[in-house]
């Protein structure tokens, strides 16, 4: 996660806007998994419990489960933005989070969408404040998280 290193001033627009977001973590992630069944109706039946298929987004967002789910999402992000000058800490824990996606179906391919639905939510939240530098860090941001979630996909593939 070196690489994709954050400047000092990303860090602050990060950290900035998420104290708008983070106020109700809640909210705005339900925001999030809105866009994101908006964008890819086909990701709704990854999301079951207790082997219950949901017949519709909304009937998903409203069960007990699933806002769980909301709240385990964004308190990921909230440990990302917590440790933007050391993402490499966070390295193992997302590369495990990604093992845990691909086994019950996520593909690599729908984090796109997902970071699309994460932009919408940021604007949504932030308004005006959601200028195209704090999008261009987020955007470095997500990348990064998501390059660290898919050395859980590689590791799967090699048999780790």
């Amino acid at each position: 996660m070196e690489s994709g290193r954050l400047s000092s001033t990303e860090q602050a627009l990060i950290r900035e806007s998420w104290q708008k977001v983070s106020s109700n973590l809640l909210q705005h992630g339900t925001i999030l998994f809105t866009r994101l069944f908006d964008l890819d109706p086909d990701l709704l039946p990854l999301f079951q419990y207790t082997c219950k298929q949901f017949s519709s987004p909304q009937e998903c967002l409203s069960s007990p489960e699933f806002l769980d789910h909301i709240r385990k999402v964004m308190l990921v992000i909230d440990a990302a933005v917590t440790h933007l000058e050391n993402l490499s800490s966070l390295e193992e824990y997302l590369a495990n989070l990604g093992k845990k996606h691909q086994a019950v179906g996520v593909k690599v391919d729908s984090f796109s969408a997902v970071g699309e639905s994460l932009m919408f939510m940021l604007e949504k939240c932030l308004g005006t404040a959601f200028s195209p530098e704090v999008r261009e860090a987020w955007t470095r941001l997500y990348d990064a998280v998501v390059k660290a979630m898919s050395h859980g996909w590689d590791a799967r593939k090699e048999g780790k």
